[in-house]
């Protein structure tokens, strides 16, 4: 709800603007070629999460996905201790980090949910410092190939998309340790 009073405001403040600037027209024109390029934006991005997300279908259909759950159990049972005592909630956990690696936020948030659902069945209505930590790995997550990134990047004429990856394999580490850190300190201040 809140974001629909930000853009009413800040289409209001543009017309108004445009009104007094005497610049309407260009308002308008801007707005429509906004739209256009929206579109456009979304119907590339939609075929790379559709490739993708066809990747991780595959990857799950072939075991794959599986054995990069498998892969990841040691770090995520230290991570989140008694979420890894449940099968489910573990492979849901896999399967976000997974989705995650290839930068698919998309199909991970699913998976972040579900996992979410089920190690907030223990806590009460509060969230504790497990539940938290997912979250933080979820907003931060490292990841491998940026699809999603690489995918805006390409629809907007970048020559190699891909071309971003140290920076974003550093920032994604960066931001997960500074997450996981803060958690932690947090944790222990507000302990019940």
């Amino acid at each position: 709800m809140a974001m629909a009073w930000v853009w009413t405001l800040m289409v209001t403040a543009s017309v108004v603007f445009g009104l007094i600037n005497g610049t309407v027209g260009a308002v308008g024109n801007a707005a429509l070629e906004g739209a256009a390029a929206a579109v456009e934006l979304c119907l590339h991005m939609a075929g790379v999460l559709c490739l993708w997300s066809g990747v991780m279908g595959v990857m799950r259909a072939c075991g794959l996905a599986e054995a990069l759950g498998r892969l990841f159990r040691p770090v995520l049972s230290r991570l989140l201790p008694r979420a890894s005592r449940d099968p489910e909630t573990l492979e849901a956990l896999s399967g976000n980090v997974s989705a995650n690696l290839l930068g698919l936020g998309n199909a991970a948030t699913p998976l972040g949910i579900q996992a979410a659902r089920r190690m907030a069945r223990h806590t009460n209505g509060r969230a504790d410092g497990e539940l938290c930590r997912l979250v933080v790995l979820n907003t931060a997550s490292i990841q491998l190939l940026p699809t999603t990134v690489a995918g805006v990047r390409a629809a907007l004429g970048a020559q190699s998309a891909f071309d971003i990856l140290p920076a974003v394999w550093m920032a994604s580490v960066l931001s997960v340790a500074a997450g996981l850190t803060a958690a932690k300190i947090l944790s222990k201040i507000w302990r019940d």
